[in-house]
């Protein structure tokens, strides 16, 4: 399997099926610190990430803001002093897609830079 932090997100258009149980435990091993929640009957992937203060969970923020834009998908993040939780799934589908994956795994490579 490919490096998932390598990918580009692709355009979801909706109507597109949600990842099977399988194809989410492939992907896992790559995001191991993120955790499969069900909010409102969708799957998401959820990580939270603790920093020293808030001036370091507000600049990994800025950094995740940045890779969403950059790729055209969009977590929803809870930013507090020291911590910073994310959430990635796809609205469009209600679910888990291969892209909140790939953004997984790239926002796993802004904490370790």
């Amino acid at each position: 399997m490919p490096d998932l932090s390598q990918l580009k997100c692709v355009a979801c258009r909706g109507g597109e099926p949600t990842l099977t149980d399988q194809q989410i435990h492939e992907f896992m091993p790559q995001v191991p610190e993120w955790e499969v929640k069900e909010v409102d009957n969708e799957k998401r992937l959820e990580r939270v990430y603790k920093f020293k203060n808030f001036v370091e969970a507000i600049a990994f923020t800025d950094k995740i803001g940045a890779i969403a834009e950059d790729q055209d998908h969009h977590p929803l993040i809870i930013t507090e002093w020291g911590r910073v939780t994310v959430q990635w799934w796809t609205h469009k589908i209600h679910g888990l897609h291969q892209n909140d994956f790939i953004m997984a795994a790239k926002t796993d490579k802004l904490d370790a830079a």
